[in-house]
């Protein structure tokens, strides 16, 4: 089993959205049957049988083992990865790009950013899974307490020169079989959510998130 893995299949996604298939999916983050799963989900035998084979016709599940019990045949399902991310693919036509509108200090922008970053890092993860590979990449994901709006201000500012000062050291326009890279520097505020809440997030607290992405592939 994935820890992630990345739907870019536009039914398979829609197929992923329904409520009943989601807690199938999550109950199947350990192996079960239709019979165990129709007992923790309140639905019949049948109706649960009848979703899991969707999820295993889309990938999201797949066979475990057979248990033979008198004239029937259970098959123990297990769902293909812990979490799943629906990719921007999946809505091609539609989704976010970012050369449209850049701007800095737009949080539409970084959530277009975001989300190319999740199609890019998808799109190689499959990839490399079929070329059986490994993506090499790299992320620091970390929080800051700013006093002021000020000092937010001057932190964003000198992260960009430290970048920009670090790409115009280590590009190399001309390198002979060197491969391009795209390097990602966020800031956003944390988002403030109560104890054990899985709902909506509340209000944005006064802590934002210094991210910085940088993918690659091998």
């Amino acid at each position: 089993m994935l820890d992630v893995a990345v739907i870019e299949d536009p039914a398979a996604a829609e197929v992923s959205l329904d409520p009943v298939r989601a807690r199938l999916l999550a109950e199947l983050a350990v192996p079960g049957s239709a019979t165990m799963l129709a007992a923790k989900v309140g639905l019949p035998r049948q109706k649960v049988n009848y979703h899991l084979k969707t999820l295993e016709r889309y990938g999201l599940v797949e066979l475990v083992e057979e248990r033979r019990k008198g004239n029937v045949t259970e098959r123990v399902m297990r769902a293909t990865a812990a979490s799943y991310v629906i990719s921007p693919v999946a809505l091609a036509p539609v989704q976010p790009d970012p050369s449209r509108a850049p701007d800095q200090l737009s949080a539409r922008w970084l959530l277009a950013v975001a989300s190319r970053l999740v199609r890019d890092v998808g799109q190689l993860i499959t990839g490399a899974a079929k070329a059986r590979q490994k993506v090499a990449t790299f992320a620091i994901d970390g929080e800051i307490r700013f006093a002021s709006a000020a000092d937010r201000a001057a932190f964003a500012r000198e992260l960009a020169e430290a970048v920009t000062t670090l790409v115009g050291k280590y590009h190399d326009e001309g390198a002979a079989g060197g491969r391009d890279h795209r390097v990602i520097v966020a800031v956003h505020p944390s988002i403030t959510r109560d104890p054990g809440e899985t709902g909506d997030p509340g209000e944005t607290g006064a802590t934002p998130t210094a991210t910085k992405d940088a993918t690659k592939e091998q």
